[in-house]
């Protein structure tokens, strides 16, 4: 088998319009829209420094500057704080600074879908296996959702996908993955379809936006024709690279939160606040009265 090339390197996309939270969104990226008190798209690179990578890639837009300036030094805010004592705020700031040189940022000109912000990170990424991570999926476990893939990938290569399992008749909302063969840490995955209906479904397992990509994606996404909504589908390039290549799934035993949906996006912020030492239980006791109260006044689906 040939020798497996490590991963060192992951593309975020944030380019979005973010038009599910307007107005919220009208001034503000909506990757810095906050769960509890860090962006959504800290949440991803966090994730992927977990799982080892060592260069992010974001794939930003027009209006997004307040992305680059989170992950960029703060002189002025770091002797403010200095002057005022608060040495844990400095010591948090600091722990999630990149170090020089290990982010970069490229620009997509155009709204064509995510295939389209994959291949814009073509000339950064190289000749590279690499990960991706949407930044609106935000994972909620013991560890992050791509430290399992890097698990898989290191035993099988190739391209390895991150799946989670959803309720059968639910299968419509998601890209769903065939299940082939058993191997440590997830499965072989025997084919991709979009949103097929519940009784046409290959299993209930979807993708939850992780990704371990070979760069012939970018050959492929290059010459890809727009798909669904007029986009180029990342899914279409993917389903063209498995004529190729293997691609296996890493179930995620945690939990994503879809911060791309209004829904997502409160059920991550509860979620992350009942977790933490500091202020979950004042959330717990909060949350709970406001559910006694508003018991028999809210309909359920």
């Amino acid at each position: 088998m040939d020798r497996i090339k490590t991963v060192r390197k992951a593309v975020i996309p944030v380019a979005g319009n973010g038009t599910r939270f307007l107005p919220a969104t009208k001034a503000m990226p909506k990757e810095m829209l906050t769960v509890v008190d860090r962006p959504v798209v800290q949440y991803a690179v966090d994730e992927a420094r977990e799982a080892g990578i060592v260069h992010i890639v974001f794939v930003t837009s027009r209006n997004k500057q307040a992305i680059e300036d989170h992950f960029d030094a703060a002189p002025e805010l770091i002797t403010s704080l200095s002057r005022s004592g608060k040495d844990a705020q400095i010591t948090e700031l600091e722990k999630m600074l990149p170090a020089a040189g290990s982010v970069s940022f490229t620009r997509q000109q155009a709204p064509l879908g995510l295939g389209h912000a994959v291949w814009c990170a073509r000339d950064l990424i190289g000749d590279e296996p690499f990960a991706l991570l949407l930044p609106d999926m935000i994972s909620y476990g013991a560890r992050g959702c791509m430290a399992g893939l890097m698990d898989l990938y290191g035993d099988v290569g190739g391209n390895v996908v991150g799946v989670e399992q959803c309720a059968p008749e639910e299968a419509s909302k998601y890209g769903i993955v065939g299940m082939g063969q058993s191997v440590r840490h997830g499965f072989a995955v025997t084919g991709m379809v979009e949103k097929p209906r519940a009784d046409e479904a290959p299993s209930n397992f979807y993708l939850n936006g992780r990704y371990i990509l070979q760069p012939e994606i970018f050959d492929i996404l290059a010459h890809q024709p727009r798909g669904a909504g007029n986009e180029i589908q990342l899914t279409d390039g993917m389903l063209k690279l498995s004529d190729d290549q293997q691609f296996h799934a890493h179930p995620y035993e945690g939990r994503t939160f879809d911060c791309g949906s209004k829904q997502g996006f409160i059920e991550a912020n509860v979620a992350f606040a009942l977790s933490r030492d500091d202020i979950g239980g004042l959330v717990f006791e909060s949350v709970r009265e406001m559910v006694r109260s508003h018991e028999g006044r809210i309909r359920l689906a």
